[in-house]
């Protein structure tokens, strides 16, 4: 089977702890019966996320978040073939952005459509927990 990935970026509408709570549990069943993994970066001013797995699944599942009323400006950041999962464990990854990726001025102003590949890799292998220049190729024990 050929893995696909998708990362987007999106602005959440009325995001608090239980639209978060339904966003979670709606990808976690729905990746699972889909056969797709991944993870949400998630705060009041930006959802972030990665999904993989197959093509046609991962593909189907951008489009419905991006028909999602609870995500506004969706926003396509990176996308193509990948040799293996990176949160091949993780129905969805939830990281409530302790990270702090970037601030809420550099999300205004556009800094996520700004990162390019590399940066936006090593975001999600941060919080997959892996690094080093094979890290976006490791497979995850599931």
């Amino acid at each position: 089977m050929s893995l696909y990935r998708v990362v987007y970026a999106s602005q959440p509408f009325g995001y608090d702890d239980g639209m978060l709570n339904g966003i979670l549990a709606d990808a976690r069943r729905c990746n699972v019966r889909d056969d797709i993994t991944g993870a949400l970066v998630c705060r009041a001013d930006l959802y972030l996320q990665w999904l993989e797995g197959p093509e046609p699944a991962v593909r189907g599942a951008f489009a419905r978040i991006a028909r999602d009323d609870r995500h506004q400006d969706v926003r396509h950041l990176l996308s193509g073939p990948v040799e293996a999962r990176l949160f091949g464990a993780w129905a969805m990854r939830h990281d409530p952005a302790d990270s702090l990726i970037w601030t809420a001025d550099e999300v205004a102003d556009g800094v996520p459509e700004q990162a390019d590949e590399d940066q936006i890799v090593a975001i999600f292998e941060r919080i997959a927990g892996v690094s080093g220049p094979d890290a976006a190729t490791r497979v995850s024990p599931d």
